[in-house]
């Protein structure tokens, strides 16, 4: 089965290895444009190396670029991390359309904060989706799923590197191959159930000090690593990383930091309702620092707001 791999990034990387690893037929590559003076991506340099073709996935809105890409004869497209928009005539030049992984169990968390959301929300479970793509967003009948324990202290970052990236690339192996052998099946989603939600941008990650300690904990540890929970330390605002949280009774007013815990110093301890949250690394103008070099005993944290 002739496929062309539609991604960027080490997800894309890694998925093109996976199936070559496989055995399978990769007839080329499509990826975002190379931005200028910067790095190719690295699936399109993997695929140079391998000697198979690569085109610039928005090119193929050009008749000429789309005329090379369909003499790749594709019968299937796999979307191994996509971010430009690829039209229907695409799609349906493969034999067998596209497949796509995506980071829930479809129809839930559709939309591309997939991994903020449910942690943020205080679930204990997620997974991952392999579905048809047509032309909604996330919308296509499901070819498979699996379900992921979201653990306790889980950040979104650790539940996506440790599980969800891993298991989704051995994922779209597994689709391609039930393609190629004919058994793969087309469930349609409950549209029903569906919920989507927002992209998790900054008007999202603002901490509310006023709600439970475990509500601002979910919070802290959705938003790690990105786009890191928004607290205002005075005129300035600092992200927040690398949370946890113990039960307490603190006499301090919501947001003030604690004086430190001996065994971890470079963290900062903050008073919540119901419990104390320490924070391992803040940002404030720079880059990612231990929260002591930032915080400390006696300052408060409060809700900040967005300007201009």
């Amino acid at each position: 089965m002739r496929i062309a791999i539609f991604g960027q990034a080490a997800f894309g990387l890694d998925t093109f290895n996976a199936l070559r690893e496989a055995g399978e037929q990769i007839v080329g590559v499509s990826t975002p444009r190379t931005p200028e003076g910067g790095r190719p991506d690295p699936l399109r340099a993997a695929a140079e190396e391998a000697g198979l073709p690569w085109l610039e996935t928005r090119a193929l809105r050009r008749e000429e670029a789309f005329e090379a890409y369909r003499a790749w004869e594709p019968e299937l497209i796999v979307f191994a991390f996509v971010t430009d928009i690829v039209r229907k005539n695409v799609l349906d030049a493969a034999t067998h359309g596209a497949i796509q992984y995506h980071p829930s169990l479809l129809p839930k968390y559709r939309g591309r904060s997939a991994m903020n959301w449910p942690v943020v929300n205080g679930d204990t479970e997620t997974g991952l989706t392999i579905f048809w793509v047509d032309e909604g967003i996330d919308t296509g009948p499901v070819l498979l799923q699996r379900t992921v324990e979201i653990r306790p202290d889980d950040t979104m970052g650790s539940l996506y590197f440790e599980r969800l990236y891993p298991l989704g690339i051995e994922a779209l192996a597994e689709a391609t191959a039930l393609v190629r052998e004919g058994r793969a099946p087309r469930i349609e989603q409950d549209h029903a159930e569906a919920s989507y939600e927002p992209p998790f941008e900054d008007e999202h990650a603002l901490v509310d000090w006023s709600r439970p300690a475990r509500a601002v904990f979910n919070h802290v540890r959705g938003c790690d690593p990105a786009p890191g929970a928004i607290a205002a330390l005075g005129d300035a605002r600092v992200r927040l990383f690398d949370p946890s949280l113990a039960p307490a009774a603190p006499s301090e007013p919501i947001g003030t930091v604690l004086e430190p815990d001996a065994a971890n110093p470079g963290a900062a301890r903050i008073a919540v309702i119901g419990g104390v949250l320490s924070v391992g690394r803040v940002r404030a103008d720079g880059g990612k620092v231990a929260a002591s070099e930032v915080l400390s005993p006696g300052d408060r944290l409060t809700a900040a707001t967005l300007g201009a």
